[in-house]
């Protein structure tokens, strides 16, 4: 039975994460991401396959990637206020992770559960970095599904596809706390 470790409950039980448009930097260096990423590489993996892989996008990969936000939605025919929003995603974060969920050929582990584990990363990565002190947000939007998008820009293979970008920064403004699902509503239990 492993040790009972109240803390980190305590941090699960108030974890919230911090709106990506109040991150500002500094952001983690290279040092300080590295035990972030190991700890997201800890997540459940059926079969030790590693179906993800992770992306840093820093300084001007992510002005590049802003750039290419815009043009797309643009492209898209998209309103300006939703090509803006993913065009900022990028343009004010200082640091973005993007998870690519990279699933492999297995006749023992069904790609639904290479999908949980690269869910289960973002998770991960997100914890870890809120809990080691830094504000983060976990995105997607259209711009994550965006085939041309994440095939041109970030370099995807085919069968690859993001499983969230993870924005880790200083929070600027400290979120309210918001209304959390009812437990009473949401649980079933069975005993027979």
């Amino acid at each position: 039975m492993p040790t009972p470790n109240p803390a980190a409950m305590d941090f699960l039980l108030s974890r919230r994460s911090r709106p990506a448009k109040t991150l500002t930097g500094p952001a983690p260096d290279r040092a300080a991401l590295m035990p972030l990423l190991t700890a997201a590489a800890r997540s459940p993996d059926h079969g030790k396959l590693e179906p993800w892989r992770f992306i840093v996008l820093e300084g001007a990969a992510l002005q590049r990637l802003a750039t290419a936000a815009a043009g797309r939605g643009a492209a898209l025919g998209f309103e300006p206020a939703q090509a803006d929003k993913a065009r900022a995603q990028f343009a004010d974060s200082p640091l973005c992770v993007a998870v690519v969920e990279s699933p492999k050929d297995s006749p023992k582990v069904p790609a639904i559960e290479q999908t949980y584990s690269a869910g289960a990363v973002c998770l991960a990565l997100l914890n870890a970095a809120l809990a080691s002190g830094w504000g983060a947000n976990w995105l997607s939007g259209w711009i994550a599904e965006d085939r041309p998008f994440v095939e041109d820009t970030l370099g995807l293979a085919p069968q690859e596809r993001i499983a969230g970008f993870l924005h880790i920064g200083t929070e600027s403004s400290a979120p309210p706390e918001r209304p959390r699902p009812d437990l009473d509503a949401i649980t079933t239990w069975v005993s027979e």
